[in-house]
Order: structure tokens, then C-alpha cells, then sequence
């Protein structure tokens, strides 16, 4: 009987940690998918009784910031980087924030990325045109900011497979970390 408990503990522990990985893919899509997976860890140890420790919530909270830190840094400095002006830069985020909307009815929810790149590149792109830049600048403004926007969701969702991998620690070591 103790063997299945334990057995079924730890397919539990499993399917939320493929569940908190899940919740992390959506940075792709604008969505807060760390914080998500944050406040799942949270509502867990409430209802569980289960305490991880102060420094897994530093570190995992740490975690969570820097990659919203990466997650902006990396795509304004890739746009600026393309010629990208600080409005073109916006208006990408914005774009991307937009495409992921639109796209997420598409093919079951996973047009949402491919919309994200497209909002990021077009918001960028009609941006630089408004402001009078020539077609080739633009797009190649338009072209940084698409890029920023993919590295800095890739970033971001590093920093949440940090937070997935401290909750597995925790959930499969004494419950500290």
C-alpha cells in the first residue's frame, strides 16, 4: 500500500511538473506563463500543507524578474541594434502582444507564436514607415525587433524551466532546496 502511494506521489509530482512547463511555453505568446507557474507552486504548497523553503522562493522569484529583464532587454536591443527606432520598438511589442491574440485561435492555440513574430515585425515595420523611413530601413528595423521578440520569449522561457527544475528539486528531495 505504501509502495502505490508513493508510486502515485510521484506520477502527481510528474504531471505537475509537465503541467508548470506547459504554463511556461506561454511567455511565447505575451502570456505571464512564469508568474503562472509561480502562483501553481504557490496554491500547491497552501493546499498541500508542503513548504519549499525560502530560498526556492528567491531563487525562483529571481528567476521569474530576470527573465522578464531578459525578456525586454534582449528585444530592445536587438531592435536598436537593426536601426529600430525607441517608437518602432514599442509598436513591435505592442504588434506582438496584438499577433499572439490574433493568432491564438489559429491550429488550436499555436498560431499564437507565429502571430507574436508577425505582430512584432509588422507593429515595428509600419511603425518606421510612419516615421518616414526608407522601406529597406524599416524592414530591416522590423527584422531586429522580430528577432528580439523570439531570443527574448527564448530567455524568458529559460529562466521559467529554472523555476520547473527548483520545483522538481523540491518536490523530489526532502522538500527543501
Amino acid at each position: 500500500m505504501t509502495e502505490t502511494l508513493a508510486l502515485a506521489g510521484n506520477l502527481f509530482s510528474l504531471g505537475f511538473l509537465v503541467f508548470l512547463g506547459l504554463l511556461v511555453l506561454l511567455n511565447f505568446v505575451n502570456l505571464p506563463g512564469n508568474w503562472l507557474a509561480l502562483a501553481c507552486v504557490g496554491i500547491f504548497c497552501l493546499l498541500s500543507g508542503t513548504a519549499f523553503g525560502m530560498l526556492f522562493w528567491v531563487l525562483s522569484c529571481g528567476s521569474a524578474l530576470l527573465g522578464e529583464v531578459l525578456e525586454w532587454g534582449v528585444l530592445a536591443t536587438r531592435a536598436k541594434e537593426a536601426g529600430a527606432s525607441t517608437a518602432g520598438t514599442v509598436a513591435g511589442m505592442l504588434g506582438a502582444f496584438a499577433g499572439a491574440i490574433f493568432g491564438a485561435p489559429i491550429l488550436m492555440g499555436f498560431g499564437a507564436l507565429p502571430g507574436a513574430l508577425v505582430g512584432a515585425f509588422l507593429g515595428c515595420l509600419l511603425m518606421e514607415l510612419l516615421k518616414g523611413r526608407a522601406w529597406d530601413d524599416a524592414v530591416q528595423a522590423a527584422k531586429g525587433t522580430l528577432l528580439g521578440r523570439f531570443l527574448g520569449a527564448l530567455c524568458k522561457c529559460g529562466a521559467g524551466l529554472t523555476i520547473v527544475l527548483l520545483t522538481g528539486r523540491a518536490l523530489f528531495s526532502s522538500g527543501q532546496v
